[in-house]
């Protein structure tokens, strides 16, 4: 069946309502921002946040000048800075800026739910308040882990909340320099809106066609929920581990997601301007630079690590070269060697990833069998399940999904979470905490290890990573510029409850 689209919807449905905001009434004209249209319907503005989030934290700046380095899934192979962590902080005002615009959409959902001379006028046919305003805590939940997952301590924004701390959207009055909450504050509360949002759901469909995740459908939304605080609760397992089991517990029994069919994922579109993120880069922008890593091919043709079958993914994840083989990109080159091999000469991101319709997956069956593995105590069957869902979720044919399975080696902590690693392909920052929390995979590469072995004629040096800053993957991106400026007195608070504004300086569950 042809999955509905929804983003035809956003702009001409916001440039319709603009347009249409002209009043014959000059002193009301005078005292309304321009920049807040209050007319815009909750259709348009679900649809247009979650776009907004998922361009923001799916992006170049988030994932593929940042995250998919980190986690080692990309290397460049030009302009190579940023695998080698000489970033700018320009990345982060992008990851900042779209982040939280997108998130000030949402909050206006909220708003328009919760207001007595609204709430009436918003619902209807849309869907119920409470669902709308439990649909909105979820994709602000999912929105807020990436961000404090990213940098740490931010300043965040929490259902009903009158917590000071948790006041980054707060509108009447507006608060223009936010306090930063820790993160383990972050945490602790999105467990509880995610809870919170869970329950508040009926089932009753809710923005239909308009929502790009699961088309409205409630049910859903609801396994969504669950699954994400089940991420969020392994995550501070070995902080708060009291609190996250009995969030791990609840979280199961309420239900998860049990099908590839379930995924919360956003999927674009075949025409400008909705094309997938990746797809903008590589093709609208005309960028080759950013190839698959020499790690991970040689880790999916089964040479590296303790996957010795060859993974059928490998056709997925990346394209042959022009003589028809598979070869990653040295990672991480210094730039007198780096461009030596030309885009012609290694493997591309695949032509299903890279595709413009490319559907961005916020979480997925693999993952919740993963986890589902690990708080089990390493169980095989969900290991098995998780490798499974992983194959078919890539269009991996069930013979070759069969052949490979079977030559997996059995369920143990590091096969697990390689495993999990290999099926976050694309996901970027999940990927690149979850290597953060766990030191797994372990073939991952380190300072000083040889990644060119038979460049010919190197100088000293010049065939090994050699990070620019620091000793290792980053632990964290640097806060805005902007934040020193306009924020800067919650900025250094920040700075002094967590450690400097620095790459090493580890997130609270990190320490």
């Amino acid at each position: 069946m042809k999955q509905l689209t929804f983003l035809k919807y956003t702009f001409a449905a916001i440039a319709g309502l603009l347009l249409a905001a002209c009043s014959d009434d000059k002193f009301r004209d005078i005292n309304t921002d321009p920049n807040r249209p209050t007319d815009v319907p909750t259709t348009t503005l679900i649809s247009s946040g979650q776009k907004q989030l998922v361009d923001a934290l799916r992006g170049s700046a988030a994932n593929f000048r940042g995250s998919m380095l980190f986690a080692q899934y990309f290397s460049q192979n030009q302009y190579t800075n940023e695998s080698r962590y000489d970033l700018t902080r320009t990345g982060s005002d992008a990851i900042w800026d779209g982040t939280y615009k997108a998130l000030n959409n949402l909050e206006q959902i909220i708003r328009l739910n919760s207001d007595p001379l609204t709430k009436d006028r918003v619902a209807g046919a849309v869907g119920p308040n409470e669902n709308q305003i439990a649909i909105v805590r979820i994709l602000k939940s999912w929105a807020f882990l990436s961000l404090t997952d990213v940098f740490g301590d931010i300043p965040y924004s929490s259902y009903g909340s009158s917590d000071p701390d948790f006041q980054a959207l707060k509108l009447n009055p507006e608060i223009l320099k936010p306090k930063y909450a820790s993160q383990e504050k972050i945490y602790t509360d999105i467990l509880k809106e995610l809870k919170e949002a869970a329950a508040q759901l009926t089932a009753v469909n809710t923005f239909q066609a308009y929502d790009g995740i699961y088309k409205g459908n409630t049910a859903l939304w609801k396994k969504f929920a669950n699954s994400l605080r089940l991420r969020v609760a392994v995550r501070i397992r070995a902080k708060l581990p009291q609190l996250a089991d009995t969030h791990i517990q609840e979280a199961i029994a309420g239900g998860l997601i049990t099908t590839n069919a379930e995924n919360a994922t956003l999927k674009y579109e075949n025409k400008s301007p909705n094309e997938a993120p990746l797809f903008r880069i590589t093709v609208t922008e005309n960028r080759r630079d950013f190839s698959v890593s020499h790690i991970l091919i040689n880790v999916l043709k089964g040479d590296v690590g303790p996957f010795t079958a060859a993974d059928p993914r490998l056709a997925v994840y990346a394209r042959p070269n022009n003589l028809g083989q598979y070869r990653g990109q040295p990672y991480g080159l210094q730039p007198s060697v780096a461009s030596l091999l030309k885009a012609e000469d290694i493997s591309l991101p695949g032509t299903v990833v890279n595709a413009a319709d490319y559907a961005e997956v916020l979480i997925e069956l693999a993952e919740v069998n993963f986890l589902l593995s690990e708080v089990r105590g390493w169980t095989q069957a969900d290991y098995v399940a998780g490798v499974r869902a992983s194959l078919e979720k890539w269009g991996v044919d069930g013979a070759a999904a069969t052949a490979y399975v079977n030559a997996l080696p059995a369920a143990n902590r590091e096969n697990v979470l390689s495993q999990k690693y290999l099926a976050l392909y694309m996901q970027g920052i999940e990927a690149w905490s979850e290597v953060r929390r766990t030191g797994v995979p372990a073939w991952l590469v380190k300072p000083g290890d040889v990644v060119w072995p038979d460049l010919p004629n190197p100088l000293p040096g010049e065939d090994k990573f050699t990070p620019f800053v620091g000793t290792g993957i980053p632990a964290r991106l640097y806060y805005p510029q902007k934040e020193q400026t306009v924020n800067v007195e919650n900025y250094r608070s920040a700075l002094a409850a967590q450690g400097g504004d620095v790459l090493a300086t580890k997130v609270w569950w990190n320490k």
